[in-house]
C-alpha cells in the first residue's frame, strides 16, 4: 500500500493515476497471458482514453479555476490602494506571473494625449531599466487604433507582422497585449512579451489577461482620480492656509456673522482690539462681542441688512470695560456667498485710539512750537547740538500784569493772560515766524530759520505792529480792569539754533548774544513801545519810520545799545 505521501493530491493527479494502471493491465491483456474477449479488450483502450481525455480536462478547469482565484485575490490586492504608482506596480507584477511573461508594461495616455511607458516589471519583480524598454509599437497601435486586442506566439513568423523593424531588430516572438478601458474609454495598454519562447500566450492567457484589464482599468482610474482629488485637496489646503495667514496678518479686525448675527470669524487684529480670545468671540453673538457699542452700532447693522449696502468709516468713541475710553472706526458690509447671496456682515475694525492720542499730541506740541520747526524736524535724526546761522529775535510781554494778578483768581488769570499771549503768538505765526517758548507773561520768537527768509527783519517788525493791533482790538472785548499794555523788543545778529537739552527732554531754541540783546531791549521798552537794535534798523529803514532814542545801558552790556522806536511802515 502507498504511503499518504505519495498519494495523488488531485483530481487530475488520480485521473491520471488511473489511465496509466487502465494501460498497464491493457498492456497485460495484450500480451496474451491472459485470454480475454476482444471486446474487453476495446472497452479497456476505451476506459484508458476516457480518462486521459477526462484528466485533460480537468488540468484545463484546475488551470482556468487556479486563474480566476489569481484573478479575484489580484482584484482585491490592486483594489486595496488608491495610490496610483502603487497600483501600478501591483497590476504588472500579477500579470507577469499571471501569463508566465518575460517582461510585462503598462502604457497610459499622458495629458498631451500620448501613450508612454508609466511602469516596466520582469518576471523576477523588478523594475525594467531604460534599455529594455523595447516593445513593438507595430502591435501597441493596433491595440490603440482598434480597441481590440492582439496575441502572436511567435511574432518573427506571424504574417501580420512581417517585416515591422521593431519585431525583427528587437527579436520578439510572443507577444500579448489588452487595452485597459474605462466606460469604453481607451486610457492604455497592457504590453507582455517573451523575447526567448514561442507559443507563451494563447487565447486562454489573451482572455484572462482582458477580464484583468477591466478591473486594472478601473483600479488606475480610481487611483488617478484619488491623485487628482489628493492635488486639488492640496492645492485648496495650500490656498486655505494661505488665506488664513493673510486673514491672520491683516492689521485691521475682521469679524464675520451669520444672518443670526452669530459670529462665524474673527482674526487676530479684533482678538487684540476686542480684548478677547478668539475661541471668545467665534460663536458668540455681535451684540455680546460688541457690547461697548452695540446700542450705537445697531442701527447701522440693521441699515445695511435692509439696504444691502456698504456703511464705510463708521467712527464710534466709547468706554470699553477692558482697555478704557477707545475711537474704533467700522466698515460694515453685507457677507455675500459665490452666487451674490447675502449670508450675514462683515465688519472690518481699526482701532483708533492709540492714532488719536498722537494727533492730539501733535496738535498740541504745534500749539507749542511753530508748524515750520516740526516740518523741520526728523524724530529718526535728532541729535544734540546746534547750526549757526542769522536770525531777527523779538521778545514781547505783558506790561503790568503782577499786579494785576493779585485782583483775580488763578481761572480768571489764566483766562486772561491767554488771550494776551494767543494775540502775540497768532502775530509771529502769521509772518511765519518762529515761536520759542512761552515765558510767563512773555514770548520769545524768532524770524529766518529753520527756513531761510530773505526779509526776516522786516517780518519781525510787521508782527510788532500787528502785536500792537492786536492788543487794541481786545481792549475792545475785555473790561477796562483788564486792559494791559504791552512792550517789545527787537535785535539783528548771529545764533547757534538747535536741540538743547538731553535726549529724554529736548527743547528746539536759539542760543547767542543776539536773544540776550533782543531781551533786555524789550525790558527796558516804555508802555506799549516797540524798540530796535540800530543793527535792526539798518535792514529795514528803506522800509520801516523808527526815530532814535538815546543809547541805553543794559544788565549784562558793557557798552550802551542804541536803540530806535518803531513808529510805523512807510
Amino acid at each position: 500500500m502507498m504511503e499518504n505521501s505519495t498519494r495523488p493530491r488531485t483530481v487530475h493527479d488520480q485521473l491520471s493515476a488511473l489511465a496509466v494502471l487502465a494501460g498497464k493491465i491493457r498492456a497485460e491483456l495484450g500480451a496474451g497471458k491472459v485470454k480475454l474477449p476482444k471486446e474487453l479488450l476495446e472497452q479497456m483502450h476505451f476506459l484508458q482514453s476516457t480518462l486521459e481525455t477526462i484528466g485533460g480536462k480537468m488540468e484545463t478547469f484546475q488551470r482556468e479555476h487556479g486563474n480566476m482565484l489569481a484573478l479575484v485575490e489580484t482584484g482585491q490586492v490592486i483594489n486595496s490602494s488608491l495610490e496610483l504608482d502603487e497600483v501600478l506596480r501591483i497590476v504588472m507584477d500579477n500579470i507577469v506571473r499571471l501569463t508566465k511573461a518575460e517582461r510585462g508594461f503598462l502604457m497610459l495616455r499622458n495629458e498631451q494625449g500620448e501613450m508612454t511607458a508609466r511602469i516596466a516589471r520582469n518576471w523576477e519583480m523588478e523594475s525594467i531599466n531604460a534599455s529594455e524598454k523595447n516593445v513593438s509599437r507595430t502591435i501597441v497601435q493596433r491595440v490603440i487604433d482598434t480597441g481590440e486586442s492582439v496575441v502572436t506566439t511567435n511574432a518573427q513568423e506571424d504574417q501580420r507582422f512581417v517585416g515591422q523593424e521593431s519585431i525583427v531588430a528587437f527579436n520578439l516572438r510572443s507577444i500579448l497585449c489588452v487595452p485597459l478601458k474605462v466606460k469604453n474609454d481607451l486610457i492604455g495598454v497592457i504590453y507582455a512579451d517573451n523575447r526567448i519562447r514561442a507559443g507563451i500566450f494563447t487565447d486562454t492567457e489573451k482572455d484572462l489577461l482582458e477580464a484583468f484589464a477591466n478591473q486594472a482599468a478601473i483600479a488606475i482610474d480610481n487611483a488617478r482620480l484619488f491623485s487628482s482629488l489628493k492635488g486639488t485637496l492640496e492645492e485648496v489646503t495650500a490656498l486655505k492656509n494661505l488665506m488664513d495667514n493673510v486673514f491672520a496678518s491683516i492689521a485691521s479686525g475682521v469679524i464675520t456673522a451669520d444672518i443670526q448675527d452669530k459670529i462665524t470669524l474673527a482674526n487676530r487684529a479684533a482678538e487684540t482690539i476686542l480684548g478677547s480670545s478668539t475661541q471668545e468671540i467665534i460663536g458668540s453673538q455681535l451684540n455680546e462681542a460688541l457690547a461697548s457699542v452695540s446700542s450705537e452700532l445697531g442701527p447701522h447693522l440693521t441699515e445695511v441688512r435692509k439696504t444691502d449696502k456698504a456703511i464705510v468709516d463708521l467712527e464710534i468713541s466709547h468706554n470699553s470695560p477692558k482697555r478704557g475710553n477707545v475711537d474704533w472706526r467700522l466698515n460694515l458690509s453685507p457677507l455675500k456667498d459665490a452666487s451674490q447671496k447675502t449670508q450675514g456682515v462683515a465688519i472690518v475694525l481699526d482701532d483708533l485710539t492709540e492714532r488719536k492720542k498722537l494727533e492730539a499730541q501733535r496738535r498740541l506740541f504745534e500749539r507749542m512750537v511753530s508748524p515750520a520747526v516740526i516740518e523741520q524736524l526728523d524724530p529718526n535724526g535728532l541729535q544734540l547740538g546746534g547750526k549757526r546761522t542769522e536770525i531777527t529775535a523779538l521778545f514781547a510781554d505783558i506790561r503790568g500784569f503782577t499786579t494785576y494778578s493779585e485782583k483775580l483768581p488763578p481761572e480768571r488769570l489764566v483766562s486772561i493772560l491767554n488771550r494776551y499771549l494767543a494775540a502775540m503768538a497768532d502775530a509771529v505765526l502769521a509772518q511765519e515766524g518762529t515761536v520759542d517758548k512761552f515765558m510767563g507773561d512773555a514770548i520769545m520768537a524768532w524770524f529766518n530759520a529753520p527756513i531761510p527768509q530773505p526779509d526776516h527783519t522786516l517780518r519781525a517788525v510787521k508782527t510788532a505792529l500787528a502785536i500792537r493791533e492786536s492788543i487794541e482790538n481786545l481792549y475792545e472785548e475785555l473790561a477796562s480792569d483788564s486792559h494791559l499794555s504791552f512792550g517789545v523788543g527787537i535785535h539783528f545778529g548771529d545764533a547757534v539754533l538747535g536741540l538743547i537739552g538731553t535726549e529724554k527732554r529736548l527743547e528746539y531754541t536759539a542760543i547767542s548774544d543776539t536773544v540776550n540783546t533782543a531781551k533786555r531791549i524789550q525790558e527796558n521798552s516804555a508802555k506799549n513801545q516797540i524798540l530796535m537794535s540800530r543793527e535792526a534798523y539798518e535792514r529795514v529803514k528803506d522800509h520801516v519810520d523808527a526815530r532814535p532814542i538815546a543809547e541805553m545801558a543794559m544788565k549784562g552790556k558793557s557798552k550802551p545799545v542804541e536803540v530806535l522806536e518803531v513808529m510805523g511802515l512807510m
